[in-house]
């Protein structure tokens, strides 16, 4: 359906052109994300912070083709995403992006190999195929064990970690984390950190949404927002490309 261009390191993997996105409320118009302007190379590790209505979450709904912009362009791997319809938008997502949430979004009634191995169901592999890669993203996130067992059945950090397989089992150039240890005891959260420091490690592009700077500070570049503007852009320290 489409072309994906095969990226090398320097290569912008998301290219954010003059962002606007304004909401209609009734009579008034409310300016989410006003102009922003940002690139992100392959293999980055990035958290994007700010206070609550500062537009991270708008921005992150933009990157994760779960929203469009008013105006402006967004460039995803070399294609034009800003004027998709939702269907194209969809296959994109499937294809490109893995989300992780701070709910982790599991279904109570399937097990941790089922939630897992859901979202190749629309990549066209058989049902031996995708179990079998479903087992590889629990085993890369230490949950190989667990993979009979139904949500309710498992910690909240066990259940984090099934919703990160379940982000990487179609290996995505792109995982898209929101809040992700939001629900999680400290202990907890540095687990599920070294997770997504191992996950950027193999060659993914990593982007962390949170408001907790210790969080953040696992990152190698940081993008706060305030009022629907970059405030600043601040690398931490250097990316390893692979």
């Amino acid at each position: 359906m489409f072309k994906i261009n095969n990226m090398n390191e320097n290569t912008a993997v998301i290219a954010l052109q003059n962002i606007k996105k304004v909401y209609q409320m009734g009579l008034e118009k409310v300016y989410a994300l006003r102009d922003i302007s940002t690139t992100i190379k392959k293999n980055e590790y990035v958290a994007l912070m700010g206070p609550s209505g500062s537009g991270k979450s708008t921005l992150m709904n933009i990157i994760g083709c779960l929203d469009t912009p008013t105006s402006g362009e967004y460039h995803l791997e070399g294609i034009n995403v800003s004027t998709m319809k939702d269907d194209e938008l969809a296959y994109i997502r499937n294809k490109n992006i893995g989300f992780v949430f701070q709910t982790f979004n599991l279904l109570p009634r399937m097990s941790s190999l089922e939630n897992v191995a859901l979202p190749l169901v629309y990549s066209g592999y058989s049902k031996t195929k995708r179990n079998e890669m479903a087992v590889t993203a629990l085993d890369i996130v230490g949950l190989k064990d667990r993979m009979t067992h139904n949500p309710n059945e498992l910690s909240g950090g066990q259940r984090q970690r099934v919703a990160i397989a379940r982000a990487i089992v179609n290996n995505p150039a792109i995982i898209l984390a929101d809040e992700p240890t939001g629900n999680l005891d400290t202990k907890t959260s540095i687990e599920i950190m070294e997770i997504f420091k191992n996950i950027h490690d193999a060659g993914n592009t990593v982007i962390l949404v949170t408001h907790e700077p210790d969080i953040a500070e696992h990152a190698h570049r940081v993008i706060k927002l305030r009022d629907g503007l970059i405030e600043s852009d601040k690398k931490l320290k250097d990316t390893v490309t692979h």
